[in-house]
């Protein structure tokens, strides 16, 4: 079954690159043009744009879940009561769909209906936050709502790396007289390599397929403010019928997460083995 899976995926992956370098509108077609739509590709200001947009979102979103899922994980490692409650709580949101997560997000920052309008009815009619409308702005509104959702994720992948360390390392940390901010930036942090390692990857994964959150809360606008690569993929598969440049925009996406995450999981691995060793 595992084999079956994998070859139909490879599969996939040749047969898109195959037709990246064909002229294919409509429909995929067997005639050969080199890079000639991966030339197009990068003179095409929307692409360029979405891949702008995707680094700007990208570096945001991954750090500021990291920050955010470490203080949660170090916060909840504490035994403070009600420690299951929390944890679901905090978990909860990445149980729900980039859909569901964008829609939420969308009426709580719509200008008319959200915070902005609540606010302004309780007395404070200066008060403005306008940002999903606003071109200069809107990416952040994503950022806010996606870390919403995914910094329990990390939350639990850290927490669960804390639980695996020695109690007696922070006895013998008390007895030096070692401040606790100390202990976990020079002792904890190299031992949570692992569990960063991995929640990197898996949010860097959600960087790269980011499409749901996009549609669903501003539909790449306002304008082509917050395009995206999906986006922009699905756009051209099916909205423009040219599959040719859909598919070289995949694979070059592709290429990229490849090449940010392969060396990564390697890294990962090797550290892990040398743990077991």
């Amino acid at each position: 079954m595992a084999l079956t899976v994998l070859g139909a995926y490879v599969l996939t992956i040749l047969w898109t690159a195959r037709v990246s370098f064909s002229s294919a509108r409509i429909f995929p077609t067997g005639d050969f043009v080199g890079f000639g739509q991966y030339a197009r590709l990068f003179r095409n200001a929307r692409w360029l744009l979405s891949l702008e947009n995707l680094a700007l979102y990208g570096a945001l979103f991954i750090v500021a879940c990291l920050v955010l899922g470490s203080l949660l994980a170090v916060f909840i490692d504490q035994n403070v009561s009600g420690e299951g409650v929390l944890r679901t709580v905090f978990l909860y949101p990445y149980a729900m769909s980039f859909v569901a997560t964008g829609l939420v997000w969308q009426w709580i920052l719509n200008p008319e209906l959200g915070l902005q309008s609540v606010v302004r009815r309780l007395g404070f009619t200066d008060f403005t936050f306008d940002w999903i409308v606003r071109q200069d702005m809107v990416l952040y509104t994503i950022v806010i709502a996606t870390v919403w959702q995914a910094s329990g994720l990390v939350m639990a992948l850290l927490l669960s790396g804390l639980r695996g360390i020695d109690g007696e390392l922070w006895k013998a940390a008390r007895i030096d007289g070692i401040p606790t901010w100390r202990v976990y930036v020079s002792i904890v942090l190299p031992m949570l390599w692992p569990s960063l390692s991995t929640a990197f990857i898996l949010l860097f994964v959600m960087v790269a397929k980011l499409f749901d959150a996009v549609v669903a809360m501003t539909q790449g606008g306002p304008g082509t403010a917050s395009e995206v690569p999906a986006k922009f993929i699905m756009d051209y598969l099916f909205g423009r019928a040219n599959v040719g440049l859909a598919s070289a925009a995949s694979i070059v996406l592709l290429l990229t997460v490849l090449a940010i995450v392969a060396p990564l999981y390697y890294a990962r691995s090797r550290a892990v083995r040398r743990g077991h060793a």
